[in-house]
């Protein structure tokens, strides 16, 4: 039977050889929670008040449990390395999935230059000692975040693996602590405890919150970019994923709820905002007070340190897969023999961190600074448009890899596929218009009120246009695409070397549907 073949490339047989077995079930747990409970976007959410809560709620239960169960079936029957590469490629051919595994990719050394590395050093300036903007400790401060995520994605998946460990359990304790924290101090000084009316959803700030929501709860997938290096994927996907899912809302909720009680809405800042709530919190400990808070933001920066180290081993390794399987350059798919890591890709990631984060430091205001921020967003998308490819992947391999068993399926057959694969995708298409054509969905689409704004040296204040947006816009995804071509084009010596061989473990075991 044909469908028992796998047509691969002799490099991908080459460098699967070099991968070990290191991914068990409760490393696969804690690396799910360092990869969705993003710390650096609590403040941004709890910001918009009680609101940014009643949304974050919505979406958990009309989006992320969804995704959650496409993501248990899709990781559970295709365990190959490379994850949402792999079901891309199966689902839609190897150009569509070089295109869009640039997407995936790219966004993640650009999200840790211009975003974590940032948000690092705004915390230890506030929390430990003065770094002065653009003086060498603010460099020294960035550069070592950055190379040291960069080194944590390089290290054997046995060693590496332990950082997302450390990561999660910082998570967990920060985020527990504060919230037992904020029940202490509302029993002695009570709270800021906003109407009922308060949390009445609008329409306008769902507009506004539905990129940064969908941005927090993306990644269910990533592990399976180590596939290959799972102990037990078909078990152990599913039971971690869903798992995982009912922890991370837990995680987002509870403190966003207690942020939007201690602080009130107009004090909160996106980029503070959760170690601003920590402060008054933690004023409860009295003396012990300074010293509970730096430890939190210790936490804090640790948990920043594992969602860069996450993304990177995921994203990278999907690349590199493509890359062996012929999508990408060969170089960019070697494997280290010594540690089972992609070196090559980690390697070029941390160059555009560092790249991103040297001009982010340069312009940080004025025209120059507006146009790199519009930037900044557009790439940052770049996660949300290749969900538009990776969900439909559901549906699709449903009709053509019907053969492959699924230890997992979505509930209520066939329904519960489609309804799965065509709402995680309508949410990925919301998403990426909201974020590239600001105002489209608001009525704000031929007036400047979702447009950037920027202040001359007189103080006068300035929005970009809407045609320099959009050119920005439009632009960064053409360079994007014509990327994937090229990466597609180079990769054809690696095609030229196909092989044949029987699949093997759970693709091979037909399925008794």
């Amino acid at each position: 039977m044909d469908e028992l073949i796998d047509h691969t490339t002799a490099m991908a047989v080459e460098e699967k050889a070099k991968l070990k077995k290191h991914f068990s079930r409760f490393d696969i747990y804690f690396f799910l929670i360092c990869t969705i409970v993003g710390v650096d976007t609590l403040g941004q959410v709890a910001k918009d008040g009680p609101q940014g809560f009643t949304w974050l709620i919505f979406l958990a239960v009309f989006f992320f449990v969804p995704y959650a169960l496409l993501t248990a079936e899709l990781g559970a029957a295709f365990t190959e390395e490379g994850g949402a590469y792999v079901w891309t490629r199966l689902a839609f051919g190897r150009l569509v999935a070089a295109i869009n595994a640039i997407f995936y990719w790219f966004s993640n050394p650009v999200w840790i230059g211009a975003t974590l590395a940032l948000l690092a050093i705004s915390t230890i300036n506030s929390f430990f000692f003065d770094i002065s903007d653009n003086g060498w400790l603010y460099y020294i401060v960035g550069l070592a975040y950055i190379w040291f995520s960069v080194y944590s994605a390089i290290l054997s998946f046995g060693v590496g693996k332990w950082i997302p460990t450390i990561g999660a359990w910082c998570r967990i304790g920060v985020l527990g602590l504060f919230t037992v924290t904020t029940i202490v101090y509302a029993a002695k000084h009570g709270l800021h405890l906003p109407g009922g009316g308060e949390f009445k959803p609008t329409y306008t700030l769902f507009i506004a919150l539905v990129p940064v929501l969908f941005f927090n709860y993306v990644g269910f997938e990533l592990p399976s970019a180590a596939g290959d290096e799972m102990e037990d994927a078909q078990k152990d996907v599913p039971f971690t994923v869903l798992r995982a899912c009912v922890t991370a809302i837990l995680l987002y909720g509870l403190p966003i709820l207690a942020i939007v009680c201690i602080l009130p809405a107009n004090v909160i800042s996106g980029v503070s905002g959760f170690m601003d709530a920590v402060k008054v919190s933690f004023s409860v400990y009295g003396g012990a007070a300074d010293v509970m808070t730096k430890i939190a933001a210790i936490g804090f920066i640790l948990a920043l340190v594992s969602s860069a180290c996450t993304w990177l081993m995921g994203s990278d390794r999907s690349q590199a897969v493509a890359c062996y399987d012929g999508a990408g350059p060969r170089a960019l798919g070697r494997f280290s023999t010594k540690l089972g890591t992609p070196v090559n890709v980690n390697f070029l990631s941390g160059v555009f961190s560092t790249i991103v984060f040297l001009i982010a430091s340069k312009i940080g205001s004025g025209n120059a600074g507006a146009t790199f921020t519009v930037m900044i967003g557009v790439v940052l998308t770049f996660t949300t448009i290749s969900y538009i490819v990776i969900f439909p992947a559901l549906i699709k391999l449903r009709y053509s890899h019907p053969h492959v068993k699924r230890p997992y399926r979505i509930p209520f057959g066939m329904a519960g596929v489609w309804v799965c694969g065509v709402v995680t995708t309508g949410w990925a298409l919301f998403a990426s218009l909201v974020a590239i054509f600001p105002g489209f969905l608001d009525g704000q689409l031929l007036n400047d009120g979702d447009l950037p704004k920027w202040t001359d040296a007189a103080k006068v204040d300035h929005v970009i246009s809407r045609a320099k947006y959009e050119s920005i816009s439009f632009g960064a995804i053409i360079v994007t695409i014509i990327a994937g071509i090229i990466f597609y084009v180079l990769g054809a010596e690696t095609r030229r070397s196909m092989v044949s061989i029987p699949l093997q473990g759970n693709e091979a075991a037909v399925s008794a549907d």
